[in-house]
């Protein structure tokens, strides 16, 4: 007895936490967990409502009019209204989950606006690794995973835009702007085979590590970001200034900042430069894509050129499409409106910097003119500024004015979009 005493009595403490060390942690664990919960279920519940509701209506449109049936199954069509979510983009998405890339430039002659064919390289890959993975654990085939991510991405996009929103303007403004998000013209790419709402996600919560300062972590964000598209080089930008004001004036000391700067772009670059060492021409990814899909850098001509075109009527512009075009003039016109707001909040430089740096890469491209309510759709912060105006606005006031906004997304978000454009 006395030597199982002295065995006891002398051996060292075990690395298991007791019982009563335990308790506490869990208890600390799910208290955080809790208070996670508390925090983003109203933004997040909401965002699913008008989520689902706008889906529903677009689904019941496809099914009403029944043009899907008729059309390619790669330029929105399908057997079923469900299968136009996985078309256009998404059939290039799926086709590189499946099979990966073959990046090339082919000539094509005869075509006025195209001298290379259509190649799966002029896509960014981050969005189809994470369908292939999606793919290998549940065994959902490509479209199945590829949704699961979108639907995904946008949650945590629509917390990470209400986590930015209520630093900003407090919890009631988070609300709104999630709810913001998913009635923007252009959201119908959220819930469907795009890499819209993981490219926000990053975006949102990248801006939010900046704000709180969490350097390597925005650094690390705005690194995947540069494998998602290369519109994230209004990110990269964005977080590299505010990290350079921020080594400048020693807020955060100098090796955090610093390193966010330094490890920023290579998701972009390496991208960019592995497609034109396959294709060996180190200019070969813009190449692809001013020669095959006729997308490239000219100041915002084609912008203002098709603005005029569709105001005055005038309908014989490239790739015209009417609802879609008369959607983006709207767009348009309230954008200077959505600037003023968001910048009479005051905002941290990061959000300042990657909303501008977003408008200007989305206005200043040769590109389809009813697009643009798609591509200004990672300039998040624009709905911040409206949201904080709406704050004060009570809760059954604004369940009135986003009502409608709802209902209608449906059409001017999925339908026109998908159906009477090319998203």
């Amino acid at each position: 007895m006395s030597t199982a005493s002295s065995t006891s009595s002398t051996e060292p403490a075990s690395a298991e936490p007791s019982g009563a060390e335990a308790a506490p942690d869990d208890a600390r664990r799910q208290g955080r967990f809790a208070a996670a919960v508390d925090r983003f279920a109203p933004a997040l519940g909401a965002y699913a409502v008008v989520k689902a509701t706008g889906l529903t209506v677009f689904l019941l449109l496809l099914s009403h009019t029944g043009d899907f049936l008729r059309k390619d199954p790669g330029r929105g069509g399908g057997a079923q209204p469900w299968d136009v979510l996985g078309t256009w983009d998404g059939v290039w998405y799926q086709r590189i989950a499946e099979n990966g890339y073959d990046p090339q430039l082919i000539p094509l002659h005869g075509y006025p606006l195209a001298s290379y064919y259509e190649n799966s390289a002029a896509f960014f890959p981050l969005y189809p690794w994470l369908m292939r993975l999606v793919g290998a654990v549940t065994g959902l085939g490509p479209y199945g995973s590829g949704i699961a991510v979108s639907v995904l991405a946008s949650f945590v996009a629509a917390a990470g835009i209400f986590a930015v929103a209520e630093r900003l303007g407090g919890f009631r403004a988070g609300v709104i702007a999630a709810v913001v998000w998913g009635l923007f013209p252009g959201s119908g790419a959220e819930w469907a085979v795009y890499s819209d709402s993981l490219f926000v996600a990053i975006s949102a919560w990248a801006c939010y590590c900046v704000m709180t300062h969490r350097w390597l972590a925005a650094g690390l964000l705005a690194l995947a970001a540069g494998l998602n598209r290369p519109t994230a080089a209004a990110l990269i930008a964005a977080v590299s200034i505010a990290a350079l004001v921020a080594l400048v004036r020693r807020t955060d000391g100098v090796a955090r900042p610093l390193t966010a700067m330094l490890i920023t772009p290579w998701g972009l670059l390496w991208y960019v430069g592995w497609v034109g060492y396959r294709m060996d021409d180190w200019g070969g990814y813009f190449k692809l894509q001013r020669g095959a899909w006729n997308r490239y850098f000219d100041w915002g001509a084609s912008t203002a050129r098709t603005f005029l075109d569709v105001i005055t009527g005038h309908w014989d512009f490239w790739q015209s499409n009417p609802a879609p075009d008369l959607i983006a003039v709207v767009l348009l016109i309230a954008l200077p409106g959505l600037l003023v707001l968001l910048l009479r909040t005051r905002p941290p430089l990061v959000l300042v910097v990657y909303t501008l740096l977003t408008v200007f890469t989305a206005l200043s491209s040769n590109q389809i003119f009813g697009n643009i309510s798609r591509y200004l759709l990672p300039a998040f912060p624009l709905f911040i500024g409206l949201a904080i105006a709406l704050r004060r606005v009570r809760v059954s006031t604004l369940v009135g004015l986003f009502a409608m906004p709802t209902l209608a997304a449906g059409w001017y978000a999925g339908y026109a979009l998908f159906e009477l454009g090319i998203p």
